[in-house]
């Protein structure tokens, strides 16, 4: 039966095969580190990368330019963002 999480727990447990803990103890050691250092320097780099790439919008530089000359000189407001704003004045 599964356990339940306990908000202070700060252990993780993952289940893998024998030749994959092999693997990565292997790795461990081939860079000088214990089992637990290795896999979570690994798994916080993939979780950093992710969220960078799922967290950033790059734009060309034609569309910075004209994020950049909308910013300097916005258009007038249209009928339905003078709504939206009376709208949220409301609430």
């Amino acid at each position: 039966m599964p356990r339940l999480a306990v908000d202070d727990n700060s252990r993780l447990a993952i289940r893998l095969k024998s030749a994959e803990k092999a693997m990565l103890m292997r790795a461990a050691a081939l860079e000088r580190t214990n089992l637990t250092a290795f896999v979570l320097n690994t798994a916080i780099k993939a979780a950093e990368t992710a969220i960078e790439r799922n967290e950033t919008v790059n734009l060309s530089v034609r569309d910075s330019l004209r994020v950049m000359d909308l910013l300097d000189a916005p258009p007038a407001p249209n009928a339905k963002l003078i709504a939206a704003a009376w709208a949220l004045k409301e609430q």
